[in-house]
């Protein structure tokens, strides 16, 4: 692999990032990872009506009360983010 191979795929890699908030970056904390993937999974769940169907059975819910709920659980999906150290 040649060094103009490298810089090619970084940028691509930053261009990516850039694009889409869920791929991630270097400064990116676990906290803000943990809520991008939460928000990702009930966002699927929302999207896909058999997931939500069997969700709404499984908690013997109506679809629009699980559909709400998820709606809810997207807010705040890990909780309040942990206070920040300043230095």
């Amino acid at each position: 692999m040649q060094a103009s191979d490298r810089f090619n795929i970084n940028s691509q890699l930053e261009h990516l990032q850039a694009k889409y908030v869920g791929t991630g970056h270097a400064d990116l904390s676990r906290f803000e990872w943990a809520v991008n993937i939460q928000r990702d999974s009930y966002a699927s769940y929302i999207g896909h009506y058999p997931m939500l169907a069997y969700f709404a059975i499984a908690e013997n819910e109506s679809i629009g009360r699980e559909r709400y709920n998820f709606m809810q659980k997207m807010l705040l999906p890990c909780g309040l983010p942990p206070e920040r150290d300043e230095d």
